[in-house]
């Protein structure tokens, strides 16, 4: 791979075969499956760092009938994985879609595994979501990158956009949930401690000569293998902090971009056509107005690159956003926090402390309204529902006892109970002795917050959650603790104090919405039909999901595959432009 110092580099009219727009997960595989196809790439990124909120991520993969998923779960067929999305979204998006990406999620991931260093596996138990419904299986589906040595980069480590700081430990370690089991065992356990020790003296090399760790894992893993794939490749340049100004369109389609950089543009053709993958529409301020009303982008932890400036060029050549998803945007409860440098820390909580015993959530008036077990992307839309008094619960309260602070931890305050006093100076931790001076701290009602624990800790001594019926799915007992003594792993009683909340709000970790396609991953005009030559991927493209959060990595799964079939088709229309 080739990279642009500067536009000026580029002559004017300059010609590729395929222009891809946006650097994250889906953007550089689609780069990946197009320059494997032997396509001349010009992939093009507006920020400093590629991987967008792919790079954030935990990188899981959802893309069911793979030969790695048959090696735990040999028995689930895409028939059943069909018939779980067909139960789960229903008319939320067309079927025909979720088809094309169940017929060829399998090719993908095998050209993957056989001409990349893009390696996955499936982990050994990773629940669809809403795993009481038929079609639906505990393991198989999910996918996720194998750690990654980041040191084999070179000086494109330093084009990797980081992890969030507060998912590493000891300044820039990453680790994932396997190291974490580990890192909390190592007093326990000689195989958590050899592993423990492992990671952390390869940490202590790493920072002699990087800023961050280099063990990349997650979503860090994945973005790390895309690029030292594209990276080995002679046939793709990369521009940086190069924005889009304009989709050219003539006759034949989509066939040139016009491209700025500090000053400098350059018109370049793009023979194929262009993808986009910008990301989505979350950070365009009329578009979030008014397609999430009320979620103040101040809650979005999602990398910054997507604008939606984009959506708005291609919609000027005839594009149209998706119908009928059930939400605009996937979600997960944040709380956040002022860092040191000023900027804000927004910790999304997705599996550590909500659903484990002795943890509870109540809106304003004391009261509880959501299983906390629950995905995380029913969790969010259930903040935002309008509670008894009208109001939606924002902020939410996500309160534990002592006990459960110090074995599960509480947002970005780590297990093990210590070095609490920072966390409660800035406020993003709130202590009391006693409920009724919780209460009082957070500003919520003293005698509904003492009721509602008081039912919630004889529900959770009975194992049975009949008020939310937390911890009564696969999904859900999975958050839970398999170590937990009682009844349902999910459900243990606040009896120890002091007590402690931290806030939580709605945040949008993607889009749902976005243009409709057709199966090769087209964009579809008003009148339906497909516009030659521009493709939409990842958040750019309408979510075959609908809206609904089926399972882990439906994002990211989704984003690979039709990656692979947007190239497939871009190099097939470039074949037959130059057949005789």
């Amino acid at each position: 791979m080739k990279r642009l110092q500067t536009l000026a580099d580029l002559p004017e009219g300059a010609a590729f075969d395929l222009v891809v727009i946006g650097a994250g997960g889906a953007g550089m595989a689609a780069a990946l499956f197009a320059a494997l196809d032997g396509q001349q790439v010009l992939l093009v990124e507006r920020t400093a760092h590629v991987g967008g909120t792919t790079a954030l991520s935990a990188g899981t993969c959802w893309v069911p009938g793979t030969r790695e998923g048959a090696a735990v779960n040999p028995a689930d067929t895409l028939a059943e994985a069909a018939r779980y999305l067909d139960n789960a979204i229903g008319e939320h998006s067309p079927r025909a879609l979720r088809q094309a990406f169940l017929d060829h999620g399998a090719e993908a991931i095998a050209q993957l595994a056989a001409r990349t260093e893009v390696k996955l596996r499936a982990y050994p138990r990773h629940p669809d979501y809403i795993s009481d419904l038929e079609g639906s299986t505990v393991a198989g589906r999910a996918l996720e990158p194998l750690p990654f040595d980041g040191r084999l980069l070179g000086e494109w480590f330093a084009l990797l956009r980081p992890p969030i700081p507060e998912f590493t430990v000891l300044g820039g370690m990453m680790v994932d949930r396997t190291d974490i089991n580990h890192l909390l065992g190592m007093t326990k356990s000689l195989a958590s401690l050899r592993h423990s020790v492992r990671l952390l003296a390869r940490h202590g090399r790493d920072r002699l000569r990087h800023a961050r760790g280099t063990r990349l894992v997650m979503g860090n893993a994945l973005v790390g293998r895309l690029l030292y794939s594209l990276s080995r490749l002679p046939n793709v340049t990369l521009a940086m902090e190069t924005e889009l100004m304009r989709l050219q369109r003539s006759d034949t389609g989509v066939d040139g971009v016009v491209l700025a950089q500090r000053g400098q543009r350059r018109s370049v053709a793009a023979r194929a056509g262009v993808v986009l993958a910008s990301g989505g529409f979350n950070r365009h301020p009329e578009r979030r107005q008014a397609l999430l009303p009320g979620a103040d982008i101040g809650w979005c932890p999602g990398a910054p690159g997507h604008t939606g400036e984009a959506h708005t060029l291609a919609e000027a050549v005839g594009a149209r956003y998706g119908s009928g998803a059930m939400s605009a945007a996937f979600w997960a409860p944040v709380s956040r926090r002022m860092r040191s440098d000023g900027s804000t820390a927004l910790f999304p909580h997705f599996v550590m402390d909500r659903a484990k015993p002795g943890v509870l959530t109540v809106n304003a008036a004391g009261e509880r309204f959501v299983n906390e077990s629950t995905s995380y992307h029913l969790f969010g839309l259930a903040m935002q529902q309008p509670g008894a008094d009208g109001q939606p619960s924002i902020p939410a309260f996500l309160i534990c006892d002592a006990a459960a602070l110090r074995k599960y931890g509480l947002g970005m305050v780590r297990p093990g109970g210590k070095g609490l006093a920072p966390f409660l100076a800035d406020g993003y931790l709130t202590q009391a002795d006693t409920l009724a001076g919780l209460a009082q701290a957070l500003g919520i009602d003293a005698q509904r917050l003492q009721a509602t624990v008081e039912r919630f800790n004889t529900l959770a001594r009975s194992g049975v959650d009949s008020d939310f019926h937390r911890g009564e799915t696969a999904y859900q007992r999975n958050l839970g603790d398999p170590a937990w003594p009682g009844p349902n792993p999910c459900l243990g009683p606040l009896e120890e104090g002091p007590f402690y909340a931290v806030r939580l709000y709605p945040g949008d970790i993607g889009a749902a919405q976005g243009f409709a396609t057709d199966a090769d991953a087209r964009v579809l005009d008003a009148q339906g039909q497909p516009i030659a030559g521009l493709y939409a991927v990842g958040n750019d493209m309408h979510s075959i999901m609908g809206g609904v959060y089926t399972a882990p990595g439906i994002t990211l799964g989704p984003g690979l595959v039709f990656a692979h079939l947007a190239a497939r088709h871009a190099g097939s229309r470039l074949r037959e432009a130059v057949t005789p």
